[in-house]
């Protein structure tokens, strides 16, 4: 009598994480369309039963996958702003470190999050940037900035260089700045980072 091999049952919460982490890969592949039950059953190796068992349907996988993506942002974030605040006191190093999150493809998912319908609960994703750039500016003798300044310099950071990897490349063609797409968007993170520096008060 022949016998199939038993398949090793994942817990719950582990299952729900590795069908979201394929839902997540289908969202920065192709956008929300491409982000669809038996896509995500055939990406994450299931069926499309056991994707329904875990979210119900579609609207339920991509509530969760809303969270999940914004939770992992935030710790992604979160993280290279401790590991500046362990090592280098240059805000340059920062903006370089996070330019290098929105390189890794984030700045698609963001973008795909967004136009979804996921929005920021609780604290600001990027608060802690601003807290750790706004903490700087009174250890580099500039007396006593206004929040409100940080948080715009920082906002306007942000949009910029979360929009370069889907944009970049044409609006500085529009410009008459030529070149290849990486040429182009390293050239463009060093103009940010030297106006974002002197929109905080450091000098060149």
């Amino acid at each position: 009598m022949n016998h199939k091999p038993l398949r090793a049952r994942r817990a719950p919460e582990v299952a729900r994480a590795h069908i979201l982490a394929a839902a997540e890969t289908l969202l920065a592949q192709g956008g929300v369309d491409a982000v669809q039950m038996r896509a995500v059953a055939r990406l994450a190796g299931i069926t499309d039963a056991g994707v329904a068992h875990h979210f119900v349907d579609r609207h339920g996988l991509l509530t969760a996958l809303i969270a999940y993506g914004g939770d992992k942002l935030r710790a992604m974030i979160d993280a290279t702003v401790t590991d500046w605040l362990e090592s280098e006191p240059d805000i340059g190093v920062l903006l370089a470190k996070l330019a290098g999150l929105y390189r890794q493809g984030y700045s698609g998912l963001a973008v795909a999050l967004h136009a979804a319908g996921w929005r920021e609960t609780g604290s600001p994703v990027l608060e802690k940037v601003v807290e750790a750039l706004h903490a700087a500016r009174f250890t580099s003798g500039v007396s006593a900035p206004d929040i409100l300044h940080t948080r715009l310099v920082v906002a306007a950071f942000h949009h910029a260089l979360a929009t370069d990897p889907l944009f970049g490349t044409e609006f500085r063609r529009s410009a008459g700045i030529s070149g290849s797409r990486d040429d182009g968007a390293a050239l463009q993170l060093a103009w940010w980072i030297s106006v974002t520096k002197r929109a905080l008060g450091y000098d060149e």
